[in-house]
């Protein structure tokens, strides 16, 4: 589970204190050791009790102004610190509605991420700042950063049940890169964490993904990126030229996943059987773990005798890896 960094201290900081204690030399938001010793810091920020209800009230006598040019959340999250250009962080609160408030009766579970097992993309601090705190049940996972975990949608992984715990009020937490799991249920009481997040151009390409805690797999990616939104729309509108792109991402992008979409694009192109029997027979030989195990699956859809073909196949993984 998340590491529970003991932190105890009277000290009182301002926001402006521990931003910048994060823009200074002594903090590396990448080294996760130097992201955990930002924990007094943030701790210290955790007991001015004032600070986020003043912020909060300014804001709605902005008319929310700045959060809608600095926020790209939902209404969830009040940014406090706003990523800037060349920035290595940010820093926000977060809002967590219990079952009897009305923000979560009006809108959906789904919408705070309760009942939706997943892991996280990058390290980042997490401190209870009010209320008793969302519950989660911890597990844990290892592979990503070996290799040994690809990111298929089905595949098997080893989760390890740690506990159901709560975020209170005062409890600092580091959550682990693509190692902690949990899957979140709503407070007793509406609460507010704060975190501590980290910014880097090389954090785009990491994976978040969702979990089946019951079948113990990867049920899905949760991220995606505006290239791979582009490449199927340059392929299938753009000609030859996006084509010749395709197939170069398809072999040599550093990206797995990115060469897994240039793929996807090439197969929707594809016309006739013999062209998708063509292609099948070249992603077996593709050095990408993720383009073998998805055509894989794909084809053993049609020996089994579904009615999806390989394209439905495609398209249905499409679905479930972006959630």
């Amino acid at each position: 589970m998340p590491v529970v960094i003991d932190h105890a201290t009277d000290a009182v900081a301002t926001l402006a204190d521990l931003a910048d204690h994060c823009r200074s030399a002594a903090f590396d938001p990448q080294c996760r050791d130097s992201l955990a010793a930002a924990a007094p810091m943030l701790a210290a920020l955790g007991n001015d009790r004032r600070f986020l209800s003043d912020l909060a009230l300014a804001s709605l006598k902005d008319a929310c102004r700045e959060q809608s040019l600095a926020n790209g959340y939902s209404p969830q999250v009040l940014m406090l610190v706003p990523p800037v250009p060349g920035g290595s962080f940010f820093i926000r609160a977060n809002i967590w509605p219990s079952e009897q408030d009305a923000m979560l009766r009006d809108s959906s579970r789904a919408a705070y991420y309760y009942n939706r097992p997943h892991d996280h993309a990058f390290d980042f601090l997490t401190l209870g700042y009010a209320g008793p705190g969302y519950w989660s049940d911890y597990y844990e996972y290892d592979g990503v950063a070996d290799g040994t975990v690809q990111g298929v949608a089905g595949e098997a992984v080893d989760l390890r049940f740690i506990e159901r715990s709560h975020l209170e009020q005062g409890k600092l937490m580091l959550y682990r890169a693509n190692v902690d799991i949990h899957d979140q249920l709503p407070p007793d009481a509406m609460s507010v964490s704060i975190n501590v997040m980290p910014m880097s151009d090389a954090q785009a390409w990491r994976r978040q993904y969702f979990f089946d805690l019951s079948a113990g797999r990867i049920e899905g990616c949760a991220t995606i990126t505006a290239a791979e939104i582009l490449l199927p729309l340059s392929v299938r509108f753009g000609g030859g030229n996006a084509r010749d792109l395709a197939e170069d991402f398809a072999v040599r992008h550093g990206d797995p996943r990115m060469r897994l979409a240039a793929w996807k694009a090439l197969e929707g192109q594809a016309k006739t059987a013999g062209e998708h029997a063509a292609l099948a027979e070249r992603a077996r030989a593709s050095s990408c773990p993720l383009i073998r195990a998805h055509v894989a699956g794909a084809m053993e859809t049609i020996v089994n005798g579904s009615k999806a073909g390989f394209l439905d196949t495609l398209q249905s993984d499409k679905r479930q890896a972006s959630g």
